[in-house]
């Protein structure tokens, strides 16, 4: 955004908050181009509600595969342990 921030964290998170701050300051700036606004803050909380929402999906997405693959490896197991 407009105003630095600073943060303590590991230094080998450093590329992954500054790729972060980007994909935030972009995703911003086209929704600047897109809607109607107060500040700046409008569209941080447009792009923390999104972006958390799409987190949540994937969240989900993953536990569905996650247990899919769980219940293929039951499977096989089984289908092993009967070879026995």
């Amino acid at each position: 955004m407009e105003r630095p921030y600073r943060m303590r964290i590991n230094a080998e998170d450093e590329q992954y908050l500054r790729q972060a701050a980007a994909l935030i300051n972009s995703q911003a700036d086209s929704y600047a181009k897109m809607y109607a606004y107060n500040d700046r803050q409008d569209l941080l909380a447009m792009v923390a509600l999104t972006q958390i929402t799409q987190f949540l999906k994937m969240q989900t997405t993953q536990r569905f595969e996650d247990t899919g693959l769980e219940d293929r490896l039951t499977e096989i197991n089984r289908l092993l342990d009967s070879v026995d």
